[in-house]
């Protein structure tokens, strides 16, 4: 009897015992220098048939920020590259997590044009971003594999959803995940939706631990729509008529995309949700692509009414958009960056709770995830 009553704290300490999947390191590169709306009011807009928009300038941008939210963008400055932004988000995660860089298992690069330099628009991801990233960190492990994620915006959290699968199967314990993008080298100038685009990184430290409470990623879903969606985002050509024909831009079917995000992503976060085994109310905040500010609150309120919650609570949705517009992949863990270091006003999490991701984006992918901090 003795023996056996020595032993159960032991055992009950096992039974109690979760693998959590992680975060334990964020960081972020934001452009220092802000773009406002009012950049735009001596330029000329073309229609996508290269008709003139009749009316320019401040009324243009007036009906673009009452739709988008955005008032400013970020871009960086020409000496610097998505390579070399996403290695500065990823040296700001690493020493938040206190992680010794040479035990990272894996290093994952979401992005979608690669590096390219001022003044061009010719890609370049040979070698890959991710390689890139490594040679910058200085990560001489070579079990360390880096590798680029090709998603659209959802790719980051694309990432974190590879990191989870490798961590969960044994194959990786510390997962770097990192979003980069800069997306004012592939818009057109004469595209009203240039204005949208920013540039920016963000990263997180990833790691699977075992803890006596349940934390970290519980549910995860991904649904990609390639048939009528999967050109919804493309390369074409400038709306400017006398433009180079071999000279392609970022271009968007805007109202098909909106469209389509409301009628499909409340859909997703609501099976990824209910997964978890938690209802809507139980989320403090919903970190969610920031492409729209119009479409986001659209996309949430339709979320909260799939559980018969009329209105959204409120603060549950942080917004970066306004002073950081669009920056695709990097727009996700930017947010969750600010949030996490007390840097977004009137946003703060705390330890237990209960958070969502979501992202939707060029493909046309859609991808959630429900975490406990």
């Amino acid at each position: 009897m003795c023996k056996v009553l020595t032993l159960l704290p032991e055992v009950r300490r096992r039974k109690m015992a979760y693998k959590n999947t992680v975060i334990t390191g964020t960081g972020a590169y934001v452009p220092t220098e802000a773009t406002p709306n009012a950049h735009f009011a001596e330029r000329q807009f073309f229609n996508i048939d290269q008709t003139a928009v009749a009316n320019g300038g401040t009324e243009v941008i007036e009906k673009f920020e009452t739709i988008t939210g955005i008032a400013e963008r970020r871009y960086v400055t020409p000496d610097l590259t998505a390579s070399e932004i996403g290695a500065s988000a990823a040296k700001a995660a690493i020493a938040d997590a206190g992680c010794d860089p040479e035990t990272i298992d894996q290093i994952i690069v979401a992005h979608n044009y690669g590096d390219i330099e001022h003044g061009s628009i010719q890609s370049d991801t040979v070698p890959c971003i991710a390689a890139r990233i490594k040679n910058i960190l200085g990560i001489k492990n070579p079990a360390c594999v880096a590798y680029d994620v090709l998603f659209g915006c959802p790719g980051w959290l694309q990432g974190v959803i590879q990191a989870e699968a490798f961590m969960r199967s044994g194959q990786a314990k510390k997962c770097l995940v990192i979003g980069t993008e800069t997306l004012s080298r592939v818009v057109d100038p004469h595209d009203r939706d240039s204005m949208i685009y920013s540039d920016g990184a963000g990263a997180t430290l990833i790691e699977i631990k075992e803890e006596d409470r349940k934390r970290g990623i519980l549910t995860f879903g991904t649904k990609s729509y390639c048939n009528d969606e999967a050109f919804y985002l493309f390369f074409g050509r400038s709306n400017r008529p006398d433009s180079a024909e071999d000279t392609r831009y970022i271009k968007m079917h805007g109202r098909k995309i909106y469209e389509f995000a409301l009628n499909e992503v409340p859909t997703a976060m609501k099976e990824c949700l209910d997964a978890s085994g938690y209802g809507a109310d139980a989320l403090k905040k919903i970190f969610i692509h920031q492409a729209n500010e119009k479409m986001d609150d659209a996309i949430v309120k339709r979320f909260f009414r799939l559980y018969n919650i009329r209105q959204a609570p409120e603060g549950i949705m942080p917004m970066s958009i306004h002073s950081l517009g669009n920056s695709s992949v990097a727009t996700v863990p930017t947010l969750f960056h600010l949030v996490k270091s007390g840097k977004k006003e009137n946003h703060h999490i705390a330890p237990g709770d209960l958070i969502m991701f979501a992202s939707v984006g060029g493909g046309m992918h859609i991808n959630a995830v429900t975490y406990i901090v």
